[in-house]
């Protein structure tokens, strides 16, 4: 089977069910597991080009809808005839939902079941760590900068949060992406934030920026210095990976519990 993917989250779940060996194309973006590097790339995963995938003679594709701006992705897929199918989880749930899919698009049936069985046990094993919080923190992620853009309640960070014994302090709101403004992320206060610009490496965020803006100073995140550069690639993208960064997230605002 050959297939090509076109977008890091993707690739991920890929990698997660042990189908490297078949991938023969991937997005720019596409940065682990390590084989990708040696693998053929066919553009940005907001600008595929679609002549490269066709080049590529792929049995299937994987697109997806995770970002604004890609069903321009699917537009060209459709002009040139080429079959795909779309992954586009918002949720935990609907990411487990995607490894039993694209297990059973590939013939991977089995191992789809034991990575979709580990993934489920990890999150329960957190979930009951998380009853063992007695104050959750109230966190603000923040996604992009201008526009402020926060995951709500719909998104996969809002659980991530509370298997960190934490809140998302845009859960309120039922959408799984919410733009807002800083004046209202004042009036929230909350007690930690964490920086995870979409596509923004953790070298170019800069926590300065967000103590610059107006009333800054009165938020409890940033009179304690609660302000965390967290790695992109472990809370934006809809994959197992994830888990990496709920494990990083938990020891890091209840190291007693979740030693």
């Amino acid at each position: 089977m050959r297939i090509v993917s076109l977008c890091p989250s993707n690739t991920e779940i890929l990698a997660y069910l042990d189908l490297m060996e078949h991938v023969v194309g991937v997005d720019n973006d596409s940065d682990w597991p390590k084989e990708v590097r040696d693998l053929p790339k066919v553009g940005r995963d907001l600008n595929i080009d679609v002549q490269r995938v066709k080049e590529l003679k792929p049995d299937l594709i994987l697109a997806s809808l995770s970002v604004p701006g890609m069903e321009k992705n699917i537009e060209k897929l459709d002009s040139e005839g080429l079959d795909y199918i779309i992954l586009n989880p918002n949720s935990l749930d609907e990411i487990a939902d995607d490894i039993i899919t694209v297990g059973e698009h590939t013939g991977f049936k089995v191992k789809a079941q034991e990575v979709y069985t580990w993934y489920y046990e990890k999150l329960k094993q957190y979930k009951e760590l998380s009853k063992k919080v007695s104050n959750p923190k109230r966190i603000y992620w923040e996604w992009w900068p201008k526009p402020i853009f926060t995951p709500g309640k719909k998104n996969w960070l809002s659980y991530i949060s509370e298997l960190a014994g934490a809140i998302n302090v845009y859960s309120d709101h039922d959408h799984a992406s919410v733009q807002t403004e800083w004046e209202e992320v004042v009036k929230r206060n909350p007690d930690e934030i964490c920086m995870v610009w979409v596509g923004v490496q953790e070298k170019k965020m800069n926590p300065d920026l967000i103590k610059k803006r107006p009333n800054s100073e009165k938020i409890r995140a940033i009179q304690q210095g609660k302000i965390h550069v967290l790695e992109e690639y472990l809370y934006c993208r809809p994959s197992p990976r994830l888990l990496e960064g709920l494990e990083k997230l938990a020891l890091k605002l209840h190291p007693d519990i979740y030693q």
